[in-house]
């Protein structure tokens, strides 16, 4: 559905939601930053998940992988650290409860300007704080919780100052929603700030986290999400887990249809992003954008598709053994995304103050550098006949990507734009010369006679062998970056 029909709206039923269309320049962005930054920044430890383990001083449940090592003073009982570490460092959950960040999570450090300038740098053409995470704590002005931004911590509306700020610079904005997972996400024991009903709009109530969401649970999270979308009219519209639960499944029509009309109303081409992670299909294809939580496709998406993943390792936010990802790592996967039709969403995780550390800060720089000479191969460019070649395969579905090996030199990824073909290389060849296979004389894939060959920020014209081996380039002994390069292809 065209944006042009202002009044052609969408209605509460998939068969209508199927003439949804992804935005042509979500296509073409193929680049954009996620934010994660709240209260749980303060304490800086082990995850984002600290509000939830810091209540857990029994069970240990990890469904996403934390780790968790055995304490050696609990014998053989397993001990969550974030638990021990919160008593040791802040006092007893009965004197010191996740609430009593939210004054020291003052952000005093915040410059919006400066994050959207670094993001700019860095390439990305669309960015994505968090409204709000499991914690419940909202980043905006809501309508629905006083546990906001403005009414407490940093008394600032910090979605509102950076959609001001990306606007300014043209780039699409978007917000993130996490608020379902609040519904099981605390622990609750009397004695905790938890379980006082005075904190019942932070915590979420007394109800058993094994039942099904309730309708009163349901109807908060309708008031509080369809606050974001009224109030902020957000570009994209990116949801966690937990509301693939069946419990949501009539949400899911009724929020597409609301956000997308939405969009219609304000003249955009909205583009709501959701995971179908459980095992039935929250959104049938074709209804919304797709995306894959550090993890990638194996081949060509159908449809343009999405890889959330960030430069910590081992987190979202910041913590204070954060560690980040190599730039080479970050770019390769980047490309090879873009290949099969993805876009990526990088996450940063900043200080409790608002500033972004230097080594994440570096990252977005030097990826920056590389898409000012290789911009071309990436934006605005769709995918070739096959995404590309090469023997290191990836791994494929959600959270996989610790089990991928690095490139070599002999793995290319493909996209065009234009009528000109690119042959990116993830890693330089020794021998200064690069075969490649898909492009060799007689290919299925080889249409017409190929007229030149040259790599983005190189001088002039490389010399080239075309036969039925492969396509033969002298690329040189010289590296031009760190990184990988890329080769235009122009046909006869």
């Amino acid at each position: 559905m065209s944006v042009e029909t202002e009044k052609d709206y969408f209605t509460e039923d998939w068969e209508s939601l199927s003439g949804y269309e992804c935005p042509e320049w979500f296509k073409d962005a193929k680049l954009g930053i996620f934010v994660h930054w709240g209260p749980y920044s303060v304490p800086a430890y082990r995850s984002e998940w600290y509000p939830r383990l810091m209540y857990m001083d029994k069970e240990v449940w990890s469904p996403t992988g934390v780790p968790w090592d055995d304490d050696p003073r609990a014998g053989d009982k397993p001990v969550n650290h974030v638990y021990q570490h919160h008593v040791e460092n802040w006092g007893p959950l009965e004197e010191f409860g996740y609430k009593d960040f939210i004054p020291m999570f003052t952000a005093d450090r915040f410059d919006p300007s400066e994050w959207m300038d670094l993001f700019v740098e860095a390439g990305a053409k669309y960015v994505v704080p968090v409204a709000e995470h499991h914690d419940s704590f909202a980043m905006y002005h809501s309508n629905h919780t006083p546990w906001n931004a403005v009414e407490m911590g940093p008394k600032r509306d910090i979605l509102g100052e950076l959609f001001e700020e990306g606007k300014k610079r043209d780039l699409k904005m978007g917000a993130s929603s996490h608020l379902a997972f609040l519904w099981s996400y605390y622990n609750k024991r009397e004695g905790w700030d938890t379980a006082d009903p005075q904190y019942r709009d932070l915590y979420g109530w007394n109800a058993d986290p094994h039942a099904p969401v309730d309708d009163e649970f349901l109807d908060l999270w309708w008031r509080r999400t369809s606050d974001i979308v009224d109030s902020y009219h957000p570009d994209i519209l990116w949801f966690d887990f937990y509301w693939d639960r069946e419990e949501f499944r009539p949400m899911h029509k009724k929020l597409a249809a609301h956000y997308y009309n939405m969009g219609i109303d304000q003249g955009k081409h909205v583009c709501l992003q959701s995971k179908n992670f459980n095992d039935f299909e929250s959104f049938p294809a074709g209804t919304h954008t797709y995306d894959l939580e550090r993890g990638k496709l194996a081949g060509i998406g159908k449809r343009t598709w999405q890889t959330d993943t960030s430069i910590g390792v081992n987190s979202w936010c910041h913590i204070s053994n954060w560690i980040t990802k190599p730039v080479n790592t970050i770019i390769n996967d980047l490309i090879d995304i873009v290949s099969k039709n993805g876009c990526l969403l990088l996450n940063v995780g900043p200080k409790a103050d608002g500033t972004i550390p230097e080594d994440q800060v570096k990252v977005l720089k030097e990826l920056g550098q590389w898409m000012k000479i290789n911009g071309d191969a990436i934006y605005g460019t769709r995918p070739w006949k096959t995404f590309g070649e090469g023997p290191t395969e990836v791994q494929v579905g959600h959270h996989t990507e610790a089990k991928n090996k690095e490139f070599t030199s002999k793995d290319f990824r493909f996209t065009q734009k234009e009528g000109r073909l690119y042959v990116i290389a993830l890693d330089w060849p020794k021998s200064g010369k690069v075969c490649i296979k898909s492009l060799s004389e007689g290919a299925e894939h080889r249409t017409g006679k190929i007229a030149s060959v040259r790599m983005l920020g190189g001088k002039g014209a490389l010399p080239f062998v075309d036969s039925e081996k492969g396509l033969s380039v002298t690329v040189g002994s010289e590296r031009l970056g760190d990184y990988a390069f890329c080769l235009e292809v122009c046909f006869e």
